[in-house]
């Protein structure tokens, strides 16, 4: 989970069938609570309290994937404060799944402009707070293909920033406090074996949300995303993972709804928010290798590019990303590991950070 993305992540954990676990091997509950120390380019250190809860609605239910929640509340040291509750409930025989997420953020955070040639020297200061709500219900149609409603709801308490900077010159939407509102629908192909780190399947979704004024939105437009994720065991428990990720907007886009290129999820290496317009592509690789005991290490390997509209998603300005890191398994049973990722990012200039986070990158 991405802290400079201020938890705007979207969720997409689904699953299909496994080999079947015996029973008695199945527990229903795990409660992990731990301090949590974390890094980011966007965040610097932030310190807080993490957990994780882990469960079954039925020991001998060996098809259902098995439904988690996460809570956290970080403080960072450049004074960004966020608390959050995430995750995934998976009903009996995964008919029916429900993706939800919930947070405030209090947040110091820099802008550059808009745009994929936003040089470095232009960039300002700015606060925003935020709450942010997000749920995404899901059915079953067939074996490994699920329909879902999605829901979004954000609020933009404040944003204070300098009057007649970049924000004004550039007429930035959203520049003052405003929320939005909006419903759409989803499509969902999984295969993937694991929810936290699947080494087998692939994942392929595709979704839009609509947001207007009959819905209580400030603002009206639409988001559509395409989300592909393949992961391939190579030799022994080593594993390939790849994605693809497009994510569109159409209409009176607000601040906080842009592509924003970068973060501790996607092309790590780039300040979150580095570049900021309407739409984003972005592919990327990772190769995950197991070491001892719990320990594993990680190469991965990023390009991609933001664009006003559909033409500007060239390969003009692209931008890169690469690096490499260690996991830690914190349960190995579910394959949730604490993973500490140094990046890369390689546009306009070269830009570096180191990453602290729970959970993999995707």
């Amino acid at each position: 989970m991405g802290l400079g993305q201020a938890l705007r992540a979207q969720p997409d954990s689904l699953r299909v069938p496994r080999e079947p676990i015996p029973s008695q091997l199945i527990r229903t509950r795990n409660t992990l609570i731990l301090p949590l120390v974390a890094r980011s380019i966007e965040t610097d250190w932030s310190f807080g309290l993490a957990g994780s809860f882990t469960f079954r609605f039925n020991r001998h239910d060996t098809i259902t994937r098995t439904s988690n929640t996460q809570a956290l509340a970080l403080y960072s040291l450049r004074k960004q404060f966020i608390a959050a509750v995430n995750g995934t409930t998976y009903f009996p025989g995964e008919r029916i799944i429900l993706n939800y997420q919930l947070s405030y953020s209090y947040f110091p955070d820099r802008f550059w402009g808009l745009g994929k040639d936003a040089p470095d020297e232009q960039v300002e200061a700015y606060i925003f707070k935020q709450y942010y709500i997000y749920l995404h219900a899901q059915r079953k149609l067939k074996e490994r293909v699920f329909a879902g409603l999605v829901y979004e709801y954000q609020r933009l308490l404040d944003v204070d920033y300098q009057s007649g900077g970049l924000f004004d010159q550039q007429q930035v939407i959203g520049r003052q406090p405003y929320h939005i509102s909006g419903a759409g629908l989803s499509l969902t192909y999984d295969s993937r074996n694991n929810a936290f780190a699947p080494d087998r399947g692939g994942f392929l979704q595709v979704y839009f949300n609509h947001f207007n004024p009959a819905l209580g939105s400030n603002f009206r437009y639409t988001n559509y995303v395409v989300d592909f994720r393949r992961f391939l065991r190579t030799y022994r428990q080593q594993v390939l993972a790849i994605q693809a990720y497009g994510f569109f907007n159409g209409g009176n886009t607000p601040l906080r709804s842009l592509a924003s290129f970068g973060g501790s999820n996607s092309m790590r290496g780039f300040y979150d928010g580095r570049y900021r317009s309407e739409d984003q592509i972005v592919a990327q690789a990772e190769y995950r290798v197991p070491l001892f005991w719990r320990f594993g290490a990680v190469g991965f390997f990023g390009v991609g590019n933001v664009g006003d509209n559909l033409h500007e998603l060239n390969f003009q300005e692209l931008k890169y990303s690469f690096g490499g890191g260690l996991r830690l398994a914190l349960n190995q049973k579910e394959r949730l590991n604490l993973r500490v990722d140094y990046g890369w990012g390689i546009g306009q200039s070269v830009s570096n950070g180191l990453y602290f986070q729970l959970g993999e990158a995707f």
